[in-house]
């Protein structure tokens, strides 16, 4: 190809159809399921094919901007920048985004692929061929999305109907189908001119720009304000939150694809999941020769056809048949993974118990721009972490009114400053942090950093931290 593309990563979504392991503040393209690297990272590593692509683009929000930063870096992905919006208004307006950044900064003839950050694709000839298919006809003026070839009747997509073909390989959109039932779905698998929605398209930043003018100026008029009234910060563009706000709350489907006479699709036969059940995960990892899917640690016997992974506690699991059994460090989901469809709805019933809510919000390790920490161990008046810091990362200097601190290294080497004093902590090391002192935790060294933390006071929330000097540039 004769022209680059700047992909533009989707990675602000919070979905805990992935529970235990996905949260609202740990979603799940942040996460490792299978392999070494979170969703994100191999979403980034797919189009770091510079033959094919520029630097990419992340959109994602406020909580996500320092895991966004440290997982492309982990990764050597340099980015073209990171777009934060202030609140969840939908795809639309973060398309709406992306093409007014990228129309400003590389012209409006640019072309621009808007991927999700938490699917599974494989990257082959087959996969760089449709890129390619699609990149020729959004240089004329079509907006082109990815139709997935179905290999089954699944309920959990929303489906294209395939016209007729305009160019090689591209074919008109004659119509979008909401999620089907089981009947309907086969039906379209029957037809065989249905295709799966995959939620990834193509097009130049001016066609889409004026796409939105015609068909959804409100979001257009809304994100150009936040853009102008925007924030440079670090390496973060922050749209403007009052601005951003008046933006409908509508999907790029709905406010332009469905209503646009430049509306494209291109058959995609390649490996593509988007990880949205357990039964999804199950299927794309294969299993051994019982078809289970064991990851952690876990013991099966007597089983088949089962995912069972475990981040934490040793999961055994005996005598059963497709089923999903997922621990993380503070909950269990057991399940039949052909009813993995409705954890969103159980998650639902979690969060309106106050007994169980914060058990779909927060994982007991959070993840932090230094690292991280895990809660251990809760009590009246005390609490353990376990913190991680990670090679030349250090802490914000910071006080507490309410708490001392003990911290003991484990392991590598800490540089702990108290009020005026710096001292260096080796492994099996302690210091004490008085109530109400200056102090700040560093890592000076080249390995990660691990500490044992004892909290001790009368409040121990994590809003009793007053941040007098912090390289991340948080209050």
């Amino acid at each position: 190809m004769s022209i680059k593309i700047v992909p533009v990563i989707m990675a602000g979504g919070k979905g805990t159809r992935l529970w235990p392991l996905s949260r609202a503040a740990a979603a799940k393209q942040f996460i490792r399921f299978l392999g070494e690297e979170t969703l994100l990272q191999k979403t980034l590593a797919r189009v770091s094919d510079e033959a094919l692509y520029d630097a990419p683009v992340v959109v994602t929000n406020e909580d996500f901007r320092f895991l966004v930063a440290e997982q492309a870096r982990e990764l050597g992905v340099p980015l073209d920048g990171i777009v934060l919006e202030p609140e969840a208004r939908n795809t639309a307006a973060a398309v709406a985004a992306a093409a007014l950044l990228v129309a400003g900064r590389h012209g409006r003839d640019t072309l621009i692929q808007i991927l999700p950050s938490d699917h599974e694709i494989t990257v082959d000839a087959t996969y760089r061929s449709c890129v390619e298919k699609a990149a020729k006809a959004a240089q004329d003026g079509k907006i082109v999305t990815f139709g997935i070839t179905p290999t089954e009747p699944a309920t959990g997509y929303g489906y294209i109907e395939i016209g007729k073909e305009l160019v090689d390989g591209v074919h008109q959109v004659s119509r979008f189908v909401e999620k089907p039932n089981a009947d309907v779905a086969e039906e379209m698998l029957a037809k065989g001119n249905y295709a799966w929605n995959s939620g990834m398209f193509v097009f130049s930043a001016g066609q889409m720009i004026a796409e939105l003018e015609a068909l959804a100026p409100e979001v257009l008029a809304a994100v150009e304000k936040s853009i102008e009234n925007a924030k440079t910060d670090l390496d973060f563009t922050r749209l403007d939150a009052e601005s951003f706000a008046e933006s409908p709350s509508i999907s790029i489907d709905y406010a332009v694809m469905e209503k646009t006479e430049n509306a494209a699709v291109v058959p995609a036969s390649i490996t593509w999941s988007d990880l949205g059940s357990w039964d999804a995960i199950w299927k794309l990892a294969g299993g051994d020769e019982n078809g289970n899917v064991v990851n952690g640690n876990a013991t099966v016997s007597d089983t088949t056809n089962s995912l069972v992974m475990s981040r934490n506690a040793h999961l055994a699991v005996q005598g059963m048949e497709g089923v999903a059994v997922i621990a993380s460090e503070d909950a269990v989901y057991v399940g039949r993974l052909d009813r993995s469809q409705d954890v969103g709805n159980l998650v639902k019933m979690l969060a309106a118990d106050k007994k169980t809510s914060h058990l779909t919000e927060n994982h007991p390790t959070a993840l932090r721009p230094w690292g991280g920490y895990t809660s251990i161990l809760n009590g009246d008046r005390f609490q353990v972490k376990r913190l991680f810091v990670h090679p030349e990362k250090k802490l914000s200097l910071q006080k507490h009114h309410h708490r001392a601190e003990h911290w003991v290294c484990v392991k590598g080497t800490a540089e702990v400053t108290i009020d005026d004093k710096v001292t260096v902590l080796h492994e099996n090391q302690s210091i004490y942090i008085p109530q109400g002192s200056v102090h700040r935790l560093a890592n000076p060294g080249k390995i990660r950093l691990e500490v044992i933390e004892v909290q001790t006071g009368s409040y121990l929330g994590e809003d009793d931290i007053i941040r007098l000097v912090d390289e991340f540039g948080r209050s």
